[in-house]
């Protein structure tokens, strides 16, 4: 009797964190194909089977075990009040994956001033029952709406009298001519997993080496790694140039003989890219040379 193949369900976020998402596993070592064209997308490797769901439903997907894993925003997983297990925090900062604020905002001339003031208020929001939540915590009545977009424009109108909107920077915000009260809430992507799953060891073992991963190629964001020859009388020289995750990794070079008798190593580090520049000259300076800096895809 034939063995049946085990497989993890694993949901991929449909929307703003859609590009991203197919960059990091391509960096993490999985090539996701035709996630443009179809719920159902191709991946490289027959234990995962992807289907593409919006961020905003996907933890009420992976509560209900219709997914095993799925990767959506923190603030998602807070509007569904969803109980899932949270696996890993996934913070990618040239992309996409950069945490967002939940911000109250209201108009520049509004005599609002803190969230108290907004007693008997009406507030518009895409995250209803977050927002609902927050205010009946601190027993402030409000009235809450959902809004279908243009939030924004609801309170420059005077359509209503506050709005729970998400932002970066604010300056979307500014620009509406609004003014922001407090922070009520920051998000960022997580990799959720549903909890039977994760009793599962098979299921679990998944999930986990993806979340390694995962976790591997955001470690190595805005980083290189740099190798040089160095000869021992300017090894300590350089080796106090290079920043290091521990430190530099030093190997001898073979054989020693035929280079003229001087005693040569091999030095290798990860550093932050934007420092590259400025450290060249100078470990060149120092003695450094046949210099070598290149991409890395994941450090774990």
């Amino acid at each position: 009797m034939k063995k049946e193949a085990k497989e993890l369900k694993l949901g991929l976020p449909k929307g703003s964190l859609q590009s991203a998402t197919i960059e990091l596993f391509k960096r993490s070592g999985w090539k996701i194909s035709g996630m443009e064209r179809s719920y159902f997308p191709s991946i490289d490797d027959k234990q995962l089977r992807c289907s593409v769901v919006r961020a905003q439903e996907m933890s009420r997907y992976v509560e209900s075990g219709s997914l095993d894993a799925g990767i959506t925003g923190k603030d998602w997983i807070e509007e569904n009040a969803s109980d899932v297990r949270l696996v890993a925090e996934l913070v990618y900062a040239k992309t996409s994956f950069r945490p967002v604020r939940w911000i109250l905002a209201v108009p520049q001339d509004s005599a609002v001033k803190k969230i108290e003031d907004l007693k008997g208020k009406r507030i518009a929001t895409e995250i209803v029952n977050f927002t609902q939540r927050y205010f009946s915590r601190r027993k402030i009545p409000v009235e809450v709406e959902f809004s279908w977009g243009a939030t924004e424009a609801k309170a420059a109108e005077g359509l209503v009298d506050a709005i729970v909107e998400v932002t970066e920077t604010g300056s979307t915000i500014r620009a509406h001519g609004l003014r922001i009260v407090a922070e009520l809430m920051e998000s960022s992507p997580q990799l959720i997993a549903n909890k039977k799953a994760w009793q599962d060891p098979w299921k679990r073992e998944k999930i986990e080496q993806i979340s390694l991963l995962l976790q591997g190629a955001l470690s190595a964001e805005n980083k290189v790694g740099i190798k040089m020859n160095v000869a021992e009388k300017d090894l300590d020289k350089v080796i106090k140039l290079i920043p290091s995750i521990t430190a530099p990794t030093i190997a001898t070079l073979y054989p020693a003989a035929a280079l003229k008798g001087v005693k040569w190593f091999s030095v290798e580090s990860v550093i932050a890219e934007d420092v590259v520049r400025d450290l060249i000259p100078r470990l060149i300076q120092n003695g450094a040379v046949g210099i070598i800096e290149y991409p890395l895809n994941k450090v774990i």
